[in-house]
């Protein structure tokens, strides 16, 4: 193959991105450079809040008082027993996780986009009661970190308002 060919090739991809209207997300007028410390995230009332907040404003920015949005969270955990050994004892634990977000914008109040993410992780509880107890809040831990990591892939795809 030609090394002109090979150029055609390589170029054509980056052609078809920018007729569709393909803007990156970190670029100067992408969602990420509108997000980035304008997101005031609700105030955590759980120790899930606490971690799925830090996650948030690890990923958009610390806000000020003056954010130009809010985002609402209502975080839901639920568990489930997996495996029950011969004494009837549940050894590993599912840890289910859904949070129903939406981005408002605080000058009108209007919502911008909202949704629910949901994912799961889990833990064993074979060790020491100290030893479930910590598998348990790291479980809780990694949870909310890819919960907030969805939460925020979803607000970079949402379309802002100019």
């Amino acid at each position: 193959m030609s090394l002109y060919s090979r150029r055609s090739l390589i170029a054509l991809p980056l052609v078809a991105l920018a007729a569709c209207g393909f803007t990156p997300v970190y670029g100067t007028d992408g969602t990420g450079a509108q997000l980035r410390g304008q997101v005031l995230v609700q105030e955590p009332s759980s120790q899930a809040g606490y971690l799925l907040t830090r996650q948030l404003e690890t990923r958009l920015g610390r806000s000020g008082t003056a954010a130009r949005y809010a985002l609402d969270l209502t975080i839901d955990l639920e568990e489930d027993g997996l495996a029950i050994n011969a004494t009837g004892d549940i050894t590993r634990f599912n840890l289910i996780g859904r949070v129903q977000y939406a981005l408002r914008d605080t000058s009108t109040g209007a919502i911008i986009t909202s949704d629910t993410v949901e994912n799961f992780t889990a833990y064993s509880a074979t060790g020491t009661t100290v030893a479930t107890l910590a598998s348990e809040r790291d479980a809780v831990e990694r949870l909310m970190v890819i919960l907030g990591d969805q939460i925020t892939a979803r607000l970079y795809a949402a379309a802002l308002p100019a």
